[in-house]
């Protein structure tokens, strides 16, 4: 076996994505079924899309660890607003103990700082402690405890509140009602999302009130008021990938969901280091932040 100073981190190409996509469903699969968790991949099909999609994505700057030809592991940083996400990072099940996953953290990190990144943020999965002690000791603070949720609302529509897919005239509107919330926008995801025609918009009085990037795992949502946000979740049958992600320090909105038969699919954690602003109003994050 090859030693620590024998593993080489590197910026990834297309061609690592096999490679990468592999060890990144095989070590989701492995913590999530350890800890009687589904995975967050349904199939090894859809990791090999999701490692594909990122590895080629503009804004998206992706690492791998190789040692003697081999590659031990990925982790991605999404480049595209001032503040950056980490993931997914993950390490081949069969290499443990050699600091694979600290290595290509601090990847991405420096990265971030070179960039002049306002802060870095990621979305951790709360049962596994291997993880939680890795990016606390890296820098990390616990923000937000999650919960990703799944299912249909009983309540189909909120009275007042018009939900419709977003258009690119809508940005505008979208990105100043993030900036409010959040201090900064999103807005290169928001328009890809748009033109994808994942993005959704609700209005109250005529007004945009709300939006959603994407009901999914992968997508953010930024409102107003608790009321947009359920506005948004009874627009459709299901959520993207495992679920969508409720913040449940929002104890009103999480009550809602249950109450709605949303069923918990998994505990999360959103962890921050450098900029952080308590969002002014309501929000649902996406898996990276």
């Amino acid at each position: 076996m090859s030693s620590d100073s024998e593993i080489l981190i590197r910026q990834a190409t297309p061609a690592d994505a096999p490679a990468c996509s592999k060890i990144c469903y095989n070590a989701f699969s492995a913590i999530n079924a350890a800890h009687n968790f589904p995975c967050d991949f349904p199939n090894a099909e859809y990791a090999d899309r999701l490692i594909q999609g990122m590895f080629n994505a503009p804004g998206v700057y992706s690492v791998v660890a190789e040692s003697i030809g081999k590659i031990l592991g990925s982790n991605c940083l999404d480049e595209r607003a001032i503040v950056h996400g980490v993931g997914p990072i993950t390490v081949d099940p069969n290499t443990q103990n050699r600091g694979v996953g600290r290595r290509l953290m601090q990847a991405v990190m420096d990265r971030s700082r070179e960039r002049n990144a306002a802060g870095i943020r990621l979305v951790q999965a709360a049962f596994n402690s291997r993880s939680l002690s890795l990016y606390a000791s890296l820098g990390f603070d616990v923000r937000e405890p999650l919960a990703v949720m799944q299912g249909r609302t009983q309540q189909r529509s909120v009275p007042g509140c018009t939900v419709r897919p977003a258009t690119s005239a809508d940005l505008d509107a979208c990105n100043a009602l993030s900036h409010r919330i959040h201090g900064f926008d999103r807005g290169v995801d928001l328009a890809f999302s748009t033109q994808q025609g994942a993005a959704l918009v609700v209005e109250l009085a005529g007004r945009i009130t709300g939006y959603s990037s994407a009901l999914a795992f992968f997508g953010h949502t930024t409102a107003e008021s608790n009321q947009d946000l359920q506005a948004l979740l009874c627009s459709v049958d299901s959520y993207g990938g495992p679920g969508v992600i409720i913040p449940t320090r929002n104890a009103e909105l999480f009550r809602w969901c249950l109450s709605n038969g949303l069923r918990v699919v998994e505990p999360l954690n959103l962890m921050s280091a450098g900029l952080y602003n308590n969002p002014a109003g309501a929000w649902l994050p996406s898996i990276l932040f």
